[in-house]
């Protein structure tokens, strides 16, 4: 299959998945959303994968949030919608994986670039790598699970505290509060993903998929399948506020919330 936003390499077990949108900083916009789960869907059918690797192109960005403009214009009904697919079609699919996905952060990972990463099993950054939730600042709230994953990582009060300031955070506090398992150089970064893929394939694969079911079931109680967030993020596409700092992002100026 061809990718227009993608690029998929396959060497000694291990698939990696580049975005391939460095002009726009590797942003998610639905047809992206739809390759990388297609490419996710594939490489667990493939029995040449036993580990996948998720990154950005280009030396700036992991994932730099949504594509702004895809979603400016949309109603609460519009964002439901937005929101609700794509949990179903990407994010729980990553989490869910059978087949162990590390997302190697190479840069600024955020709004659904840093909610992809905390769906992945295990997160790897980049010591100049930048994560956050900066959604409050558009009007509206993560929509991708940021609410639900961010304070199972690292705690109410530091998850709270990130979501309602917007603020980003460097590899060092990431580390430090449990976001990422790693932080290394970025001249190594491919090498310490890739052997620590190696480490992850050694073992039994059918053993792997029931670790990860067994951990993953932990969580699930009380979730809801998400669906608070979900309808709370679609909520605020109806607000002015929203309008504002969609085009306050646009413009590049900073947002005048009344």
């Amino acid at each position: 299959m061809e990718f227009e936003n993608l690029l998929i390499n396959t060497k000694n077990n291990i698939t990696t998945i580049s975005i391939n949108r460095p002009k726009n900083l590797n942003a998610l916009n639905i047809k992206t959303l739809e390759e990388i789960a297609n490419a996710i869907n594939l490489s667990v059918e493939n029995d040449k994968t036993k580990c996948i690797i998720i990154t950005g192109a280009g030396d700036k960005a992991f994932i730099a949030g949504a594509d702004i403009k895809e979603f400016m214009d949309y109603s609460s009904n519009n964002a439901y919608t937005f929101s609700e697919t794509g949990n179903k079609l990407l994010f729980e699919v990553i989490e869910n994986s059978p087949k162990p996905i590390i997302a190697m952060i190479n840069g600024y990972a955020l709004g659904g670039g840093l909610e992809l990463a905390m769906a992945c099993h295990i997160r790897v950054a980049s010591d100049d790598s930048r994560m956050g939730l900066p959604e409050v600042s558009l009007g509206i709230i993560p929509g991708y699970g940021g609410t639900k994953r961010l304070p199972l990582l690292v705690g109410k009060g530091r998850a709270m505290e990130m979501i309602i300031t917007g603020r980003m955070i460097n590899a060092e506090e990431a580390k430090s509060f449990g976001l990422i398992n790693y932080m290394v150089k970025k001249e190594t970064l491919i090498d310490f993903c890739n052997e620590l893929a190696n480490k992850i394939i050694l073992n039994s694969p059918n053993a792997i998929k029931y670790a990860i079911k067994s951990l993953n079931s932990n969580y699930k109680e009380g979730f809801d399948n998400f669906s608070d967030e979900i309808l709370n993020f679609s909520k605020c596409f109806d607000s002015d506020d929203f309008k504002e700092g969609t085009s306050a992002f646009i413009e590049k100026r900073k947002p005048r919330f009344k």
